[in-house]
């Protein structure tokens, strides 16, 4: 029996540099620190906006066998505990990585050994249990079929505080930009890059360990092969899928808005014989199958597009054919929207090709690499009507994707 899933409750980044990348989210992306765990040798930042809340963890710089052991000879064994982060696996990652995706879930340890019991899941966490003044939690982690991605299930029912026990509140910064400007609200989609040949598998464990559906990305879509282009240039295959009615079991969420959308997963595998490609760029880089980028949902992409140009984001361009398209310039308008801006800041549009009273529309732009690596990145994502990822967005984040790459490629040659 599946492990069943309420909604997603956080994500996880372990990085080098905590301080370096909260910046960049808070100054750049519009996030809120609002709570953090600070002890001798851990530190963990909670940062929000609406119901997307990533938890950026600290790597550490020595191990315990290194040349500072001694000072640890004398740590007890709580001590240990405290080493590594709480609610999640204490990554010792070679570079900086998105590794933890945390469900919430009734029941954990009824989850749990139901997980054990089909033999689906290794356990870095049996079922374990912390409190405080506020209540308590319940959490237990496994690991997942992809890469160093591994998932918390955590149950925070009985919990009132702000977020998790061992976390206190933070007061943010007043002097932070006005969100009106970017309305962001959850987390849309993640996206997997895996090796070539192991989506089959890594979709299986899904449906048997959570109950994830298929999610058809085209009505034409293979349901073996899933969305494949393969043509001028482009090797991509595309699978996508979701954990259905998460928000049905009654919990309740600590935000404001009770109907958080569930949030779907894709995996990108590239196709043989296609050459040097995002893909496996990312593999070679992340030092093996991680999540590549996150969809943040927006209510108003060109505003929020803007907003965070303006605070020093940079973005995807596409290519400049993208807008000169036969019909693109008119599908823009039609859909209330003027060809240049989009343009400008880099924002892509597609009609969903069903037949509908209404044309349901889907705009996306795409942020360059946030980590030292060219790995991890996000992207702006607003659906008018439209549940799927369009073939012509596809397409040309892919073009502008490797162009960036062949650029990069090239500068480091020079240097």
């Amino acid at each position: 029996m599946a492990a069943p899933l309420s909604r997603l409750h956080h994500i996880s980044l372990h990085v080098s540099n905590v301080d370096n990348v909260v910046h960049e989210l808070v100054s750049r992306f519009q996030f809120n620190v609002f709570a953090a765990r600070l002890t001798y040798r851990a530190k963990q930042l909670a940062l929000r906006r609406g119901s997307a809340v990533f938890v950026v963890n600290e790597r550490p710089r020595e191990a315990l066998n290194g040349p500072q052991s001694r000072v640890w000879s004398n740590v007890t064994a709580r001590d240990h505990r405290d080493l590594r982060c709480v609610y999640g696996a204490h990554a010792h990652y070679p570079v900086d990585t998105v590794s933890n995706v945390c469900f919430e879930v009734r029941g954990v340890e009824q989850a749990s050994r139901a997980l054990r019991d089909q033999g689906l899941c290794e356990f870095i966490q049996p079922p374990t249990e912390l409190r405080d003044a506020r209540g308590r939690v319940t959490f237990s982690v496994i690991r997942s079929p992809v890469g160093n991605v591994c998932h918390t299930l955590i149950d925070s029912s009985r919990y009132r505080g702000l977020f998790l026990p061992g976390f206190h509140p933070v007061v943010s910064d007043s002097r932070t930009a006005d969100h009106s400007q970017c309305p962001i609200t959850h987390f849309d989609h993640i996206t997997y890059a895996v090796p070539r040949g192991s989506t089959a598998h890594i979709s299986r464990w899904y449906r048997e360990s959570f109950g994830f559906q298929r999610f058809f990305i085209d009505r034409n879509e293979d349901v073996e092969e899933g969305y494949v282009l393969d043509q001028e240039g482009i090797g991509l295959r595309l699978t996508a899928m979701e954990f259905w009615k998460c928000n049905e079991s009654g919990i309740e969420l600590p935000f404001k808005d009770k109907k958080e959308p569930d949030c779907k997963f894709v995996i990108a595998e590239s196709l043989p014989e296609q050459g040097s490609n995002q893909v496996d760029s990312f593999l070679d880089q992340h030092r093996g199958a991680g999540i590549q980028h996150i969809g943040l949902s927006t209510e108003d992409i060109v505003s929020s597009a803007q907003t965070l140009l303006q605070a020093g984001v940079r973005f995807f361009s596409p290519p400049p054919a993208y807008y000169t398209e036969v019909g693109k310039q008119q599908e823009i308008l039609d859909a209330g929207l003027d060809p240049h801006t989009l343009s400008r800041l880099g924002i892509l549009l597609d009609t969903d090709g069903r037949i509908t009273p209404t044309p349901r529309h889907l705009l996306q732009v795409f942020t360059k690499p946030i980590f030292g690596e060219e790995t991890f990145f996000l992207e702006l994502i607003e659906r008018r009507g439209a549940s799927g990822f369009g073939e012509g967005n596809i397409r040309a984040l892919w073009r502008s994707v490797q162009a960036y790459m062949e650029k990069e490629e090239h500068r480091n040659t020079q240097s």
